[in-house]
């Protein structure tokens, strides 16, 4: 696992890519051999030469202790903040880009593209993940698309969610996040109703101990006053919402990437399995695009 770590940190953009990924974990496989050493010959096709002369230095070779080595001496200060199940999580979903579909891998690079062409560090910058009623689906989005970004160490990046016609956080939703390890807290505040008879109480989503990682989360309309208003990226993740929301006002970009509510199955004998699906789709996706937008916004910089 170290040594695709060491890939996606320092591979050729074919490497990292997720439309490739099966093809480069086959690659790494094979590399690998019996004893698990690296070598450039093995290894042409993953790394630029230049590359890997630097990182297996003068004797031309990374053993399973140096990979190891080079994977922890790159890992960003945010992600140590993380929760450590959460962290596991990401340490998981991340070897599972290869489950990515065309339709969403294409979303996702879009996105990539949008976050590489208005970082700034050091300055916030956002993006809503919507759906329709902002209680499964965005809720999953923003608080998957938090720890991504944290994981990649962009901790300027925060997402967060909103709706067409907000209903409440679903409990089922919440159980999924809290599977994972993010802790999920229901407070006695309770914010404006989007049904009159649906309580909308206010949640803490914390996923680490580390600066800024938490967030109030609630169901709302995406344009709510506690959401940014301008200049960010508008993510659609469910098709109603895509529908009767062909113009995101205030949004730089809108980019559209829909996924079945598992709303369908709930109080089947499967519900917390398909909420699970469905959050590691969402995640995937979102941890694949903070990969990206990492190596994009390095390959930029003087």
């Amino acid at each position: 696992m170290n040594a695709l770590r060491l890939v996606q940190r320092h591979g050729t953009p074919e490497a990292v890519s997720p439309k490739n990924d099966q093809e480069t974990k086959a690659l790494l496989f094979k590399a690998l051999g019996k004893d698990g050493v690296l070598t450039a010959s093995a290894c042409s096709r993953l790394f630029d030469a230049q590359t890997f002369a630097r990182l297996a230095g003068p004797d031309g070779r990374l053993d399973p202790l140096e990979v190891n080595a080079k994977v922890q001496a790159d890992i960003p200060a945010a992600r140590a903040g993380l929760f450590p199940s959460v962290r596991n999580y990401g340490d998981m979903i991340t070897t599972s880009f290869d489950m990515i579909d065309e339709v969403h891998r294409e979303a996702g690079g879009k996105l990539a593209g949008w976050v590489a062409a208005n970082y700034k560090e050091g300055r916030p910058l956002h993006i809503i993940v919507v759906c329709t009623g902002n209680s499964r689906r965005s809720v999953l989005g923003a608080a998957l698309g938090n720890i991504a970004a944290d994981y990649y160490g962009l901790s300027e990046i925060r997402f967060h969610s909103g709706g067409t016609a907000p209903t409440a956080l679903n409990a089922r939703a919440a159980a999924a996040l809290e599977a994972i390890g993010v802790e999920v807290e229901k407070t006695s505040v309770e914010a404006s109703r989007g049904e009159a008879k649906t309580a909308n109480p206010i949640h803490e989503i914390r996923w680490g101990g580390g600066p800024g990682m938490s967030a109030r989360e609630f169901s709302k309309r995406y344009s709510d006053p506690s959401n940014p208003q301008s200049g960010f990226a508008a993510l659609m993740v469910c098709s109603e919402a895509d529908a009767a929301c062909p113009f995101v006002k205030g949004a730089s970009a809108r980019i559209s990437t829909p996924y079945l509510d598992p709303k369908l199955f709930d109080a089947s004998p499967f519900e917390a399995e398909k909420y699970a699906e469905r959050r590691d789709d969402i995640g995937r996706l979102l941890f694949s695009v903070m990969l990206q937008a990492r190596h994009r916004l390095e390959a930029i910089q003087p």
